[in-house]
């Protein structure tokens, strides 16, 4: 029996989503131009390839791996979100959808999954915030990581269950919240 086993179609395409709205939320929090945006994709896919096909992963990251080479879902059948109407609106929606993701592998896998896809997905959203300069002119000046990307990768952080990008979680809340974010498993 596969960990994959132990979620439902829904729940799996969740988890197998967090990593991408993880970076979805930095590339949202602070837009770049097109050369920004086409490195911060390849940072999210480079880190979400390196991070599940790493030696000694776990049985969750296996599974991920695994589906990630095998034939990709039909877009038919996957499920349907309405348009977002802002750059504010996408960051809050993928932040939420990494909150969900992180709830249901912490409440359905073991916890050495758990803690290693935490880790995947604070990967995956550094990796993006460091992928393009903002605020530059022709390539010059600008920084590498802005403020409003700070704010979402602490928010991130939060959400994800780690205070500081390498900070031990020992909250219990934090380790198995529910799916609002709080503790509250109801």
């Amino acid at each position: 029996m596969s960990v994959k086993d132990n979620f439902t179609p829904d729940e799996w395409f969740k988890v197998m989503t967090g990593p991408g709205r993880a970076g979805a939320a930095v590339v949202a929090a602070s837009p770049s131009g097109v050369t920004g945006l086409v490195a911060e994709a390849q940072a999210i896919a480079t880190a979400l390839r390196e991070q599940v096909s790493a030696s000694g992963r776990t049985p969750l990251l296996e599974a991920m791996a695994a589906d990630l080479m095998g034939t990709p879902p039909d877009p038919k059948t996957l499920p349907r979100e309405e348009r977002t109407r802002s750059m504010d609106e996408a960051r809050d929606r993928s932040v939420e959808g990494v909150r969900q993701a992180v709830w249901l592998v912490s409440s359905k896998a073991s916890a050495e999954d758990a803690a290693a896809y935490r880790r995947l997905l604070l990967t995956v959203a550094q990796r993006t915030a460091e992928a393009a300069k903002e605020g530059g002119f022709l390539g010059f000046g600008g920084e590498q990581v802005n403020d409003k990307e700070r704010a979402v990768l602490e928010e991130l952080r939060r959400v994800i269950g780690v205070a500081g990008e390498t900070a031990p979680v020992t909250d219990p809340a934090l380790l198995h919240p529910g799916p609002d974010g709080s503790g509250n498993s109801n």
